[in-house]
């Protein structure tokens, strides 16, 4: 499971150090691809094979099966870390979700999240917090 948040910057060529913690459990190849809320997300192959297998499954006459499956798997693409602990993020996928120079990396469970630094600190002020925890009590938290 990923956990915890990581701030780090992309050097001039999209390249970005992924945080020892998270290497260890990504494995030598994994995938990042375009992710929910204008961040990339990041799977090891594990995780990865079993997204791969639900996406597999949807009915091609559903529009939106069509679609998310296109957005899912159209950008993704298969990372190995260099011997610095980078990866290098392609120019679509940094401009997907608005990477420029600072980003935050964030554990969220099966996957790692990619978000620009000011993104991420709009999108989760978590001032709505107490509200939001109220309503997952119907999704069993």
């Amino acid at each position: 499971m990923f956990v915890s948040e990581y701030n780090h910057s992309l050097d001039t060529k999209g390249r970005l150090i992924i945080p020892s913690k998270f290497r260890e459990s990504l494995g030598d190849t994994f995938m990042v691809t375009k992710g929910l809320d204008g961040c990339l997300s990041i799977y090891d192959m594990e995780g990865w094979k079993l997204l791969e297998e639900k996406l597999k499954v949807l009915p091609l006459t559903n529009a939106n099966a069509r679609k998310f499956t296109r957005f899912m798997l159209g950008g993704a693409i298969e990372c190995e870390v260099d011997k610095q602990g980078r990866i290098l993020l392609p120019a679509n996928l940094r401009e997907f979700a608005h990477l420029t120079k600072d980003v935050t990396l964030v554990g969220v469970g099966n996957r790692i999240e990619i978000w620009d630094k000011e993104a991420w600190a709009e999108a989760n002020s978590y001032d709505d917090m107490e509200e939001i925890a109220e309503n997952m009590e119907g999704l069993g938290i």
